[in-house]
């Protein structure tokens, strides 16, 4: 039985400061986009989109098998925004809370989804707490992430929070994301990355 949301994985940077996929890095056996994707389905969701930019083809063949909807996002390299409109379009006209997630926080584990979907309410988008700031994964209201159409450039769906202030739920290991090879090299001592941290290594 599917759950009463659906799901979205952002998967189309291009990784540029550390100077390959992050998508194709390797976890406990798996690229970081399969392990996330494998997580985010274990939440049952009625529809599950993948969306993918750089490194599209590397990218969705780590996918091959999962029942999820790949949506390739050619406007990739000017932001975050152009992604969550993808999205967002794929989506319109269905009123359910969406999962959003990316595929770079090494730690994240399938609890953290179900602690998310088990708090969000109606009233409010439902987010992650780490650091001193607020972000993904999150679960959006069907209306916060339609509203993502009109986002541009590198802007997220903070942007769209002005007006309720979003439910939060703490995990402050996440915090911890692949942004430069430092990042990596730390990903690999706590056990989150493989040795063998690349699909094509």
């Amino acid at each position: 039985m599917n759950g009463g949301h659906d799901a979205v994985i952002l998967a189309a940077g291009g990784s540029r400061r550390l100077g390959r996929p992050k998508q194709l890095l390797i976890s406990r056996g798996e690229t970081l986009v399969s392990r996330v994707t494998r997580l985010v389905l274990e939440t049952r969701p009625s529809r599950t989109l993948v969306i993918v930019g750089a490194q599209a083809a590397a990218v969705s063949a780590a996918l091959e098998g999962k029942d999820v909807e790949v949506v390739t996002n050619g406007d990739w390299a000017s932001g975050l925004a152009s992604s969550l409109g993808h999205a967002a379009r794929a989506l319109a006209g269905r009123n359910r809370p969406v999962l959003v997630t990316v595929v770079d926080q090494p730690a994240l584990e399938a609890r953290h989804f179900s602690a998310l979907l088990a708090a969000h309410g109606a009233d409010r988008d439902t987010v992650t707490a780490y650091g001193d700031g607020l972000g993904v994964p999150a679960v959006l209201r069907a209306s916060t992430l339609a509203g993502a159409t009109a986002l541009q450039g590198d802007k997220g769906f903070r942007q769209l929070w002005s007006e309720t202030a979003p439910r939060a739920v703490p995990a402050e290991e996440l915090s911890h994301d692949l942004d430069e090879e430092s990042d990596v090299t730390r990903a690999m001592t706590a056990g989150w990355l493989d040795g063998r941290s690349h699909a094509d290594a």
